[in-house]
């Protein structure tokens, strides 16, 4: 990143891969933006389709099925995997994913031995975990997308309910990118204000929080239902999330890196709200919960320990 330009690299011409390549394309993420697929008609297609635009965005495109495509890049946006079917959780998809995994990480390191790795294939904790292994890098530079998107979705949620921008809300979805996923309700809040103190309009109760909660972990069992896959909202946010690397924002975001000590959890990839920047992501240990807080935290990185141990 030193010479001033700047390269993304997106691993995966499927539906969340494309979306992401096309978020930071419209955002202008970064300088050039590769696509990076085994399938080499998808992949080149996919190419054409997005340079096709170029004359509207400020950024180069490439890519293809050689990995020679990724050489130079400074941030690796991994989606390659097999999707998440209607009625599959998302752990159901490990074992697959880990193999996929296991053979792609070796040769996108060899091509980009400095980039930092955004993983958000799905198992996204467990994956970072199975990348973080294979590759051998800092925790730092091998991290997930983490519960970014769910926290978009709670706070989507809380301004809509609330009537306020959403860039109003603070509050973090954290944990696992999954079904032991909760939001730190105990330092949550509208401007200001805490969430329950609230008082521009009804009053938020616990009961209605544990219900939005609920909608919130649930969302992308609701899009795959009606549509097939959760695409476009994962794309803003990974696109979002590199950028933070790419121009060393150092912003806080709740990525998902393998943890050493947060709140008694080491060796697994849980999200905590994290500064992101040049360097990769580093966990805000200091990250206040509350005992049940602290709970569920460590219910979520048994999940993810017990996933880890089912590949072996």
């Amino acid at each position: 990143m030193a010479n001033g330009r700047t390269k993304l690299t997106v691993v995966g011409a499927g539906s969340v891969g494309v979306s992401v390549a096309y978020a930071a394309l419209s955002r202008g993420s970064a300088s050039e933006i590769a696509l990076y697929d085994i399938a080499t008609e998808k992949v080149d297609a996919e190419v054409l389709d997005l340079s096709h635009g170029t004359q509207f965005t400020k950024s180069l495109v490439s890519g293809g099925s050689d990995p020679a495509v990724v050489a130079g890049s400074d941030v690796i946006v991994v989606t390659a995997g097999a999707k998440q079917q209607p009625g599959q959780t998302r752990m159901e998809l490990a074992g697959t994913n880990a193999r996929i995994l296991g053979s792609l990480m070796p040769v996108l390191l060899e091509q980009a031995p400095d980039a930092v790795f955004v993983i958000v294939t799905n198992p996204a904790d467990v994956m970072t975990v199975v990348a973080r292994d294979i590759t051998g890098l800092p925790a730092s530079r091998v991290f997930g997308s983490g519960t970014v998107l769910d926290t978009l979705r709670l706070r989507w949620r809380l301004a809509q309910r609330a009537g306020v921008s959403i860039a109003s809300v603070h509050a973090d979805i954290v944990g696992e990118h999954g079904d032991t996923e909760f939001p730190l309700w105990s330092n949550a809040r509208i401007g200001p204000v805490p969430i329950l103190d609230w008082r521009g309009g009804e009053v938020f109760t616990q009961a209605e929080l544990d219900a939005i909660a609920v909608d919130v972990r649930d969302a992308a069992y609701a899009v795959i239902r009606g549509k097939g896959a959760t695409n476009l909202a994962i794309g803003l946010s990974a696109a979002r999330i590199a950028e933070a690397v790419l121009h060393d924002e150092h912003a806080v975001m709740p990525v998902s890196t393998v943890l050493d000590g947060v709140h008694g959890v080491s060796g697994v990839a849980l999200s905590v709200p994290s500064v992101v920047s040049a360097s990769g992501a580093m966990p805000l240990t200091e990250t206040p919960m509350s005992a049940d807080e602290e709970a569920r935290f460590a219910a979520s990185a048994d999940a993810i320990r017990a996933a880890v141990e089912l590949l072996g």
